[in-house]
């Protein structure tokens, strides 16, 4: 899995994400401008321990993002769409976009892909969900569909036996 950020602006946000993607082994893609210097205290705190397993590549913009990775399919997250985030089906190399918080991915941008844009739910009255709360239920509903290859579903307790 592939997690797209196109111009984030809160060091916060991108570390929680980081940190999503360190855990499911998904490799993060930054496309400039940042909002932040990518060695931000903030950053690399919300990522705790876990920066030497992620793969993060950053780009100069969104053209040497879709050259540099072969002009792949791109589910874009957006609450522009008409699709839901469960509505497509994901694979295992499957590449997902997200905008930034003050303004989503741009129009312009968007307008080139409206199959594959999708949305997750929620009432009218709400603008959208925070970045990487989004990018977590959509990530993990992609990971469900491919059945959570090569990742630990099941735990064991530490001090008691179930």
């Amino acid at each position: 899995m592939h997690i797209v950020l196109h111009e984030p602006e809160i060091p916060q946000n991108t570390g929680n994400i980081a940190r999503t993607c360190a855990a499911t082994g998904a490799k993060l893609h930054l496309i400039e401008p940042l909002g932040f210097s990518i060695d931000e205290k903030a950053l690399k705190r919300a990522g705790l321990d876990y920066w030497h397993l992620l793969d993060v590549k950053t780009y100069k913009n969104f053209e040497e993002f879709l050259e540099k990775n072969n002009y792949p399919k791109i589910y874009m997250a957006t609450t522009k769409s008409q699709h839901t985030h469960v509505d497509v089906k994901y694979d295992e190399d499957s590449y997902i976009m997200f905008g930034k918080e003050s303004a989503g991915i741009p129009e312009e941008i968007l307008v080139k892909y409206p199959d594959t844009c999708v949305r997750i739910p929620m009432i009218p009255e709400a603008r959208s969900l925070n970045l990487s709360n989004s990018v977590a239920v959509i990530l993990y509903e992609a990971l469900r569909q491919t059945d959570f290859k090569l990742l630990q579903t099941e735990g064991a307790l530490h001090r008691l036996h179930w």
